[in-house]
């Protein structure tokens, strides 16, 4: 057993004052008023690790010229197969940046320029390989809005406009709806008869409702789209991104249906019309509304390092300190399924934790010990 002491630990639920994080092997044992094992050190403030639920990190690499990155594939508007992780690499020296700051875990995800653009991949920022780095998936990547009507120039069968992007979505879901129906209504020989393609397998998994689709979207009317989409074909999503949502009614909405919205990235600068509406006096709607969500980086559109920067607007709207700590850990890690084992410094979770020289809210205050599954990561 070993232990860590705080003046102030947020757990990610609460905050203790002057306790021990107790923990043993990769798992948190509790958080108690008495030390036990061995006393690792003392510091002023303990955080949960903290969650970047939508990054393209290790995809758009630190210091590689951009016709590198591999964000985004281009070779046709619908790619139900490439799978994020494929286009990992753990040199990406942001990995470290990351760690350093207390960001120990990402969902990394295809980037916005496809229709559907392939699957997510939850992973460790300080594993020594992508295999080693996967946790879980978090579902499929979609775009809505101007990105995929932006790709004209790239291969494949490509949209001009909106209605088109959604014309070329509807036909291929509805392909797809087609043969799941006619797969249940054969019987015997006939029903062997009925196959699906492994990209079809994928389509058919969101149809079905075991696949969430994480749909890139900004604008109002396009978050509406969005919405009849999810009606008309019953899909799981949820909403990435909303940064140009200016009115309360979309995230009300949102609420009323039980889509959680991915947030952000707040600081990033609004260099295109589709965030001309882009505020962070915008958070007052996400905040008013009740409905769930998170904060992401969208790495490198923010550096991951920076995620926990972005809380002050957060504040700034109104929440406080605890529910800024919790929305980049417990509140990230129920977006992306991973609550289980990550997001509280519960009993039985990972001991991944963040150990700071002062109050992390201070900008003069930084990590001195970061910890990931029990294992010393970092140390200044």
């Amino acid at each position: 057993m070993n232990c860590v002491r705080a003046r102030t630990i947020y757990t990610g639920k609460a905050v203790e004052q002057d306790a021990y994080l107790l923990f043993e092997g990769q798992k948190v044992a509790e958080v108690s008023r008495m030390p036990g094992g061995s006393l690792l050190g003392e510091f002023d403030v303990i955080t949960p690790a903290f969650i970047d639920p939508h990054s393209h990190i290790g995809m758009s690499r630190a210091g590689e010229p951009s016709d590198e990155a591999e964000s985004n594939e281009h070779m046709q508007s619908i790619l139900a197969l490439p799978d994020a992780l494929d286009s990992v690499q753990i040199d990406d020296t942001a990995f470290q940046d990351a760690v350093e700051m207390g960001v120990l875990y990402s969902c990394v995800v295809p980037g916005s320029g496809n229709i559907i653009g392939g699957l997510s991949a939850v992973i460790r920022n300080y594993a020594k390989n992508s295999t080693d780095a996967l946790i879980t998936r978090a579902g499929v990547k979609a775009a809505f809005g101007y990105n995929p009507m932006s790709t004209r120039d790239w291969k494949g069968e490509r949209p001009s406009t909106r209605m088109g992007a959604l014309a070329i979505l509807r036909t291929r879901l509805d392909e797809v709806r087609q043969k799941i129906e006619k797969h249940r209504r054969a019987k015997g020989v006939k029903k062997e008869e009925v196959t699906f393609s492994a990209a079809e397998v994928v389509l058919r998994d969101l149809l079905e409702g075991k696949h969430v689709l994480r749909a890139h979207v900004h604008k109002i009317d396009d978050i509406a789209a969005l919405l009849r989409i999810v009606d008309e074909f019953k899909l799981k999503v949820t909403v990435e991104h909303a940064m140009d949502v200016h009115q309360p009614e979309t995230f009300r909405e949102l609420k009323k249906r039980n889509i959680p919205v991915t947030y952000g990235p707040v600081d990033a600068f609004a260099y295109k019309v589709e965030l001309k509406h882009e505020s962070w006096r915008n958070i007052r709607h996400l905040l008013d509304s009740g409905v769930q969500f998170g904060l992401m980086s969208d790495h490198p559109v923010t550096p991951s390092r920076q995620l926990f920067l972005q809380t002050r607007w957060f504040t700034r709207a109104g929440i406080s300190r605890q529910e800024a700590v919790e929305l980049v850990s417990r509140r990230n890690a129920e977006i992306i399924g991973v609550d289980s084992v990550l997001g509280t410094l519960e009993g039985g979770k990972w001991a991944s934790f963040v150990c700071w020289n002062g109050d992390p809210f201070d900008l003069t205050a930084y990590p001195v010990a970061v910890y990931g599954e029990g294992e010393l990561l970092f140390s200044e």
